[in-house]
């Protein structure tokens, strides 16, 4: 297995931890430990009586019960826990493909998603939406895309890095082509209930298709990435099962003092997303001031879903530069689009408190 190294994360490796203010986080606020336990009387007795012992493969009945109840369908022996979302793309992937298979990833996106689907050696194609069509979803060169050995499509709404949503029509269509070809669709809602409008909030495909796995994580929407915590649900219980026998080879079970957690906060999953959907919305109107202080600048689809938006630069600098030296300088951070193969793009993340003083920061730096 050959995998190439993980450019965006290599990236925030290097400067994240450097410079003081960042500008294009992908999460939400972090909300602590002592706000988490104040969310029910006995939270605080249960944490520190907590035996630290090894936890189930598939997760505490408690934290799985606590996810299913974010779904209509699934029920808690359809969820497997996991380290984080990432875990999920890699033991999803090497679980269900194989070389001679056939996978379509939607792109751009996280890298790892496509970089762990070749590792498979499985082939690759990439469903690829662009800047100058307004970043829309064409569901035609999608289809065009599969082939009778396509096992598996993945698809991120909303969606990272470009702050947009898949429209409900091409959503219901991409739920029929799977279903009638038996494709396994992996969808990674990690940033499900950002919609700016709630009313073009999209159902989780595990809802909606039997074979579909749904991915989500605590560390967007919630505002926990220091949890460490993500999870799958599937009502194909056959495939829940053999991506289950692949992570009793990477993390096998999770820590216990995060399930108590994530399963604390879940039971009140739609107060936290609630107010982190608030931050995002009173954040905005600051970048869409920056955009047009900066259109010489920045030329942008502006976001209608989720804490990031994934404007071009003009010019033909060399942008993944100019973020280090804007890092090292001005102490702000952007992370440049080369991450995501888009060399002439930054991404923005606008779901943090501090977003003002990051703005100004930049402002003042760009003079």
């Amino acid at each position: 297995m050959e995998i190439a190294p993980f450019a965006l994360e290599r990236f925030y490796d290097r400067w994240e931890f450097e410079a003081e203010l960042m500008l294009s986080s992908s999460d939400c606020e972090s909300r602590s430990v002592e706000e988490l336990l104040a969310l029910e009387p006995d939270a605080m007795e249960r944490l520190l009586a907590l035996r630290l012992g090894y936890t189930e493969v598939a997760g505490s009945h408690e934290l799985r019960t606590a996810v299913a109840g974010r779904y209509q369908r699934v029920e808690p022996d359809d969820v497997l826990t996991l380290a984080a979302a990432e875990e999920g793309i890699f033991i999803t992937y090497h679980a269900l493909l194989a070389p001679g298979d056939h996978v379509v990833v939607e792109a751009p996106c996280y890298g790892s998603a496509i970089e762990l689907a070749h590792s498979t050696g499985a082939d690759v194609s990439l469903w690829r939406r662009r800047f100058e069509d307004g970043w829309a979803y064409d569901v035609d060169a999608l289809e065009g895309l599969l082939r009778p050995q396509t096992k598996l499509i993945y698809v991120n709404s909303p969606h990272n890095p470009t702050g947009t949503h898949m429209p409900r029509d091409m959503y219901e269509r991409l739920i029929g082509l799977v279903g009638e070809r038996s494709i396994v669709l992996f969808s990674d809602e990690v940033y499900q209930g950002l919609e700016h409008d709630p009313q073009e909030r999209l159902p989780a495909a595990c809802d909606l298709d039997p074979r579909a796995i749904s991915l989500n994580t605590v560390s967007k929407a919630y505002g926990l990435p220091g949890l460490r915590t993500g999870w799958l649900a599937s009502r194909d219980k056959q495939l829940i099962q053999r991506i289950t026998d692949l992570k009793l080879y990477t993390t096998i079970c999770s820590p216990s003092p995060s399930e108590l957690l994530v399963a604390l906060a879940l039971r009140h999953g739609d107060g936290l997303v609630a107010r982190s959907r608030e931050l995002i919305l009173a954040n905005l109107p600051l970048l869409d001031s920056l955009m047009e202080r900066r259109a010489g600048l920045f030329e942008w689809v502006r976001p209608t879903a989720g804490p990031i938006g994934f404007p071009r630069v003009a010019g033909e600098r060399d942008v993944q530069a100019w973020c280090e030296e804007l890092a090292g300088r001005a102490g702000v951070l952007l992370l440049p689009g080369s991450v995501y193969e888009e060399p002439r793009h930054v991404r923005f993340g606008f779901g943090r408190a501090n977003l003002k003083e990051a703005v100004e920061r930049l402002d003042h730096h760009l003079g």
